[in-house]
């Protein structure tokens, strides 16, 4: 197995455990407020990044290191987990899931701008035609319209492939578990503040699966994902194995008819073989 391959297998594991942070958000949703989840996830996988730092006596990120996690945490840490949770109190996340399917161009996007990756013609035809199957499955599902909470996710998502492009590139230099543990630790202190401001008693009557889904945003949606995630794109490079990201919301949707019972209908199957069909043919194309 070649070296982009093998990014993309690893990189699948991280969009497997991505697939499942909206709907296990909205079954946090049940025992806690948007803004303790937000804050409170990161916080939590912030104090496990900070215990491996310390454990691996990891060297301190360099100035320009610093700049470049301060990137990302704003995307990952900050920006994704506050909008799409917010979103989550308006809507579906099978609705959410096909939203965020626009995360491979926009991935694709920023690492042009930021990095100067040159995809090929064809790789950006089958990056539209992906992006234009999950426009056209959410215009079908919301009567042709888009909403507010429409808008949030594509806010999220803006936020996710900024940290997703800035933290691929770093993890060529740096292990792809240190860059996303740096990001949490440096900004660790504000999601103290903001979870404690945000905390309320009440929570520890919260039920035992709310709390799991809380722990499971906290641990694995909020930091091993990342393991893999950056550890693929570096690997296998941004605008290519970002191109995996086209089958989360198929993943979400599956994960949202198992733990919430949101029906899985035969447009949903029809339109996760075309996406992966997308993904096949794009994996085929150069990228300079």
């Amino acid at each position: 197995m070649n070296q982009e391959s093998k990014g993309m297998l690893i990189g699948f594991v991280g969009v497997f455990i991505f697939s499942l942070t909206l709907p296990i958000t909205k079954i946090a949703l049940q025992g806690f407020s948007p803004y303790f989840i937000a804050f409170g996830r990161a916080a939590l996988a912030g104090m496990a990044a900070a215990t491996y730092l310390l454990l691996t006596k990891a060297s301190r990120p360099s100035k320009s290191e610093f700049i470049k996690l301060a990137i990302i945490a704003l995307g990952v840490v900050f920006g994704f987990p506050i909008f799409s949770t917010v979103a989550m109190t308006q809507g579906a996340s099978s609705h959410g899931a096909v939203i965020l399917g626009l995360l491979p161009l926009a991935s694709t996007v920023f690492g042009v701008i930021r990095f100067r990756e040159r995809p090929s013609l064809g790789f950006w035809v089958v990056s539209l035609v992906g992006a234009g199957l999950v426009i056209s499955y959410a215009l079908i599902q919301g009567g042709g319209q888009f909403s507010s909470f429409d808008g949030l996710l594509a806010v999220a998502g803006l936020f996710a492939c900024m940290g997703y492009v800035e933290g691929g590139h770093l993890s060529k230099k740096m292990k792809p578990v240190s860059v996303i543990s740096w990001a949490l630790v440096i900004s660790l202190p504000i999601n103290l503040v903001a979870s404690s401001y945000f905390y309320s008693n009440e929570y520890l009557a919260a039920n035992a699966t709310a709390w799991v889904s809380f722990l499971y945003l906290s641990f694995f949606s909020m930091y091993v994902s990342f393991f893999f995630w950056y550890r693929g794109l570096a690997m296998g490079g941004i605008s290519r194995v970002s191109q995996l990201l086209l089958l989360q919301p198929f993943c979400t949707l599956g994960a949202s008819s198992i733990l919430l019972t949101d029906p899985l209908t035969w447009l949903n199957v029809l339109f996760a073989a075309l996406v992966v069909l997308t993904v096949m043919i794009g994996k085929k194309m150069v990228v300079n």
